[in-house]
């Protein structure tokens, strides 16, 4: 016949153990939230830059000095190139 003392114990390491096993997973819950609301935040960031620039008229938008006409920032021509 176990104890009640016995049971008792029984019951405390069930419930030590659990919570253990809950800490590890809030852990990874907590991490995996600040990933997401880093996504987050940068989607944010994204729509409202495309709301401004699609919002400013076209006589603001202006295009790089450094950058031939037409051309994509940071794809100029290189010298020495052939094409």
């Amino acid at each position: 016949m176990t104890s009640v003392m016995g049971l008792l114990e029984e019951r405390e390491r069930a419930a030590w153990v659990r919570a253990e096993e809950l800490r590890g997973e809030s852990e990874r819950v907590l991490a995996e939230l600040v990933e997401e609301e880093a996504v987050l935040e940068r989607r944010v960031i994204s729509r409202t830059e495309l709301v401004e620039a699609l919002a400013a008229p076209a006589a603001d938008v202006r295009e790089p000095a450094n950058e031939p006409r037409g051309a994509a920032p940071g794809h100029g021509f290189r010298r020495g190139a052939k094409g």
